[in-house]
């Protein structure tokens, strides 16, 4: 889009006025924010519109991918900088008296996830709308996001993350969009005179889902796709509704992952997730019928993706919708699901793969369990002569009391995915080995990627100006060209140069953790970096032990010199997960200890920045040095913080994990710092039976010195705390091989800081990593979904 600075500049003071009939001098920063993006999205508007006429005009077969997180982010500089008017609005602003990046901030970053999963899906969004594919996004609003962390005495408390207390500026309610999902009820099966089935239900609870609309730009392409949210709302019938009822509506779409530790937990989660899973079936199938002839066209016009398992629910609700309300027989609604579904596998950890009660699940969605049930006959009818009862058994979608939601999603999909090499190889030979043999063909690989656009374009504005001027801006579009840099590595200006980025990021972040936090942390220090969900198999824990042992090591040895050192982390633990919590309270207490230990200085520092979501990870990921991924090796599906951290020019720390092995393929193993046990290794482990933790801790003093601070007082202040974390790791046995990876762990944590001293080498190290990062971008990954899975047209990428 063209626009002038003056142009802008008029366009904007008219929108304050219209909007608070008042001056500029007299708006405050959240006013001036509404403004901006209001006058944003009018600049935006004819392209979204002209978008949804020319997908609609040429029959283009349409990508839907639901997903139960999503994390676009703050949406303003973001979508400036692909409407190609970012440096135009910047320059507007600053004459106009006004700062864009302080307007920016008032902007609330909406937690519609919890990290990686909800990441990547907006990452892909962006990825769609940048390729030209016709793709849309279908969620939930929650009311109140995930949660905001606070810090009360260490420990994490939870308070309602009120993102919408001002609105939101680019979403557009649709009233006319909005449908019916049914919950409860009776429901049989009632014979028709043509010998059919018809099913008919009486005293269903009927919620209203009503979309809110939110366009996501193309990058320079004239393209705006749409990110379809869903909220649950009282249905106009219900004239007579209590308390109670308005409240269990409002339920569904107040808060991301309720607390499901109890039966009331998990009868909450599974409405959330029929109820933006059917809502958005619904809509598709509408949208379908209005501009084509025709049901049985719909496998080629229409990809539904199912990003992790939480909306497996769309596999029967489009079983639904074609049986009973377009009449199509058991046969051509199965052949038309199984050609529109794909589904994605994002964990091989067993809780999330996703179970639940038959019992629950019969009364909540009757119609739903029946379809299921009739695919579990099918399926066991079918496969049985042919693997067998016992393979059978164990992998249909009904079994041991419970409806097995991975299963069904495979079982109702033609394409399956892991999201790393080792992942993938994981699903088929242990996760998902049963119907990895019964359908061999639909297993595939897709790496995760990033929006390249975000997390560098805009995250780091001083690295890809940098990059801008030593090969050119076409990287913007082609993330591939980043590697025409390798050669710069002999560059000793280019070296120096990227240093400096480096320097600007960290005092930018130094700033930030001063004005926020009151810790003033080294510019010239090793920062370190640990920032993702806070989970057991992450070993967060064994980031704190190096931690105590660079403590130890200069209270043992005061005069002996080190390079100093600040730890950062960002991390949420779920509000019911009891012991990453008990993590959480100890990474703080230990903060504590060091940072006003006055015999340590500014040696060593720790920062665990509270309330941990993109905007925070946009100020970290530019400044790190080192980027810790050290999951137990087979536990991370791919990652995507590591793959943010090597595009900003960090080293990964980095265990045989996930996509931590494609990134020491592409930057090289030498530009990593891998250490600890491989999956086979593990596998040995679990195979064997024959993990002590307790040898380890015997054998080495460090470490025993290490364990025993927890309970022996030299840690003030965790007595319950240290006892527990404790236990889990000697007498539960340390179920994620901590105590097995300490050693070898420090040992590469102590030649980080020998190498840190040599900064020529070190950033040629670094720059080996951005150069490589373009293989991870988000729009290399889409546009292999494009051609393997989906089979729609995009634009290309070279």
């Amino acid at each position: 889009m063209k626009l002038t600075c003056a142009q802008f500049k008029k366009d904007f003071l008219s929108e304050i006025e219209t909007l608070y009939s008042t001056s500029l001098s007299d708006t405050s920063t959240i006013g001036q924010f509404i403004a901006l993006g209001q006058l944003v999205r009018r600049y935006n508007s004819q392209s979204w519109t002209r978008t949804a006429k020319f997908y609609r005009d040429h029959h283009q077969k349409q990508v839907y991918y639901f997903s139960i997180e999503f994390l676009p982010g703050r949406l303003l500089a973001s979508n400036l900088l692909n409407l190609n008017l970012l440096t135009t609005v910047k320059k507007g602003l600053t004459e106009l008296g006004l700062d864009f990046e302080t307007i920016s901030q008032a902007e609330p970053d909406p937690a519609l996830g919890n990290g990686g999963l909800g990441r990547l899906a907006a990452c892909y969004m962006d990825a769609m709308a940048s390729l030209k594919i016709a793709g849309n996004g279908n969620g939930i609003r929650y009311r109140y996001g995930l949660f905001k962390q606070v810090f009360v005495d260490g420990y994490q408390v939870e308070l309602p993350d009120d993102w919408l207390h001002h609105g939101n500026v680019w979403e557009t309610r649709r009233d006319n969009k909005s449908c019916i999902v049914q919950f409860g009820g009776n429901v049989w099966l009632q014979p028709q005179a043509d010998g059919s089935l018809q099913p008919q239900s009486e005293n269903t609870e009927d919620v209203l889902a009503v979309p809110y609309d939110v366009g996501i730009v193309g990058y320079h392409n004239d393209i705006t796709n749409t990110l379809r949210l869903w909220s649950a709302e009282l249905p106009p019938s219900a004239t007579y509704s209590s308390q109670d009822q308005r409240d269990r509506i409002s339920e569904i779409t107040k808060v991301l992952y309720p607390d499901d530790s109890n039966s009331a937990g998990q009868q909450l989660r599974l409405r959330q997730e029929y109820f933006f899973s059917s809502a958005g079936v619904q809509s598709i199938v509408r949208d379908f019928c209005a501009t084509h002839h025709g049901i049985k066209l719909l496998g080629k016009k229409v990809a539904i993706h199912i990003n992790d398992t939480h909306p497996t629910l769309v596999i029967p609700e489009m079983m639904r919708l074609l049986m009973d309300e377009h009449h199509c027989s058991w046969e051509v609604a199965w052949t038309l699901t199984t050609q529109v579904m794909s589904y994605t596998n994002h964990t091989i950890l067993q809780e999330a793969l996703e179970t639940w009660p038959i019992d629950m699940f019969k009364n909540l969605l009757p119609r739903i369990y029946q379809i299921i049930a009739e695919i579990d006959r099918r399926y066991r009818e079918q496969q049985t002569p042919i693997f067998g009862k016992a393979l059978v058994d164990q992998t249909a979608p009904l079994g041991n009391g419970q409806v097995r939601m991975a299963y069904l999603a495979v079982i109702g999909s033609h394409s399956v995915n892991g999201v790393a090499p080792l992942h993938t190889e994981l699903l088929k030979t242990d996760v998902l080995r049963g119907l990895y043999q019964v359908y061999p063909e639909r297993f595939n690989n897709k790496t995760n990627g990033i929006a390249t656009r975000r997390w560098v374009q805009l995250a780091n504005q001083p690295l890809a100006q940098l990059i801008d001027q030593t090969i050119g801006s076409d990287w913007r579009r082609q993330p591939d060209l980043l590697q025409t840099l390798l050669p710069y590595q002999q560059d000793d200006h280019f070296l120096y140069q990227l240093g400096q980025v480096k320097l600007t990021n960290k005092q930018a972040l130094a700033a930030y953790v001063q004005r926020t936090m009151g810790i003033k942390i080294r510019t010239d220090a090793i920062y370190d970096v640990q920032i993702k969900r806070l989970h057991a198999y992450k070993r967060q824990l064994l980031h704190v032990f190096e931690i105590l042992r660079e403590y130890f090591a200069i209270k043992d040895h005061p005069q002996q010199p080190v390079v100093p050192r600040v730890h950062i982390f960002g991390a949420k633990a779920a509000p019911s997960y009891h012991y990453a919590k008990a993590i959480i309270k100890l990474i703080n207490v230990v903060a504590d200890m060091v940072n006003q230990d006055p015999a340590i200085g500014d040696r060593l520092k720790i920062v665990f920045i509270p309330n941990y979501g993109v905007s925070i990870a946009e100020l970290i990921i530019p400044a790190a040095d080192v980027s810790e991924q050290i999951s137990t090796a087979s536990k991370e599906a791919s990652g995507t913080s590591n793959m943010k951290l090597m595009a900003n020019g960090a080293l990964s720390l980095a265990t045989y994990d996930g996509a931590n092995i494609d990134i020491m393929q592409a930057a090289g193993a030498e530009n990593e710092y891998p250490f600890g046990l491989k999956v086979n290794e593990v596998y040995d482990y679990y195979h064997r039976g024959n993990y002590h933790a307790a040898d380890f801790y015997d054998a080495d003093p460090e470490l025993k010195r290490l364990l025993d601070s927890l309970i022996d007082g030299t840690i003030p202040g965790i007595p319950t705390v240290g006892r527990e974390i404790y236990d889990s790791l000697l007498r539960y046995n340390d179920e994620f091989f901590v105590l097995a990876d300490y050693r070898a762990y420090v040992t590469q944590q102590q030649q980080i800081s020998r190498d840190f001293q040599n900064q020529p080498t070190w950033q040629q190290r670094s720059l080996a990593n951005i150069a490589a990062s373009g293989h991870f971008a988000a729009d290399l990954a889409v546009a292999r979904y494009a051609d393997d899975i989906w089979q729609v047209p995009h634009e290309r990428l070279n």
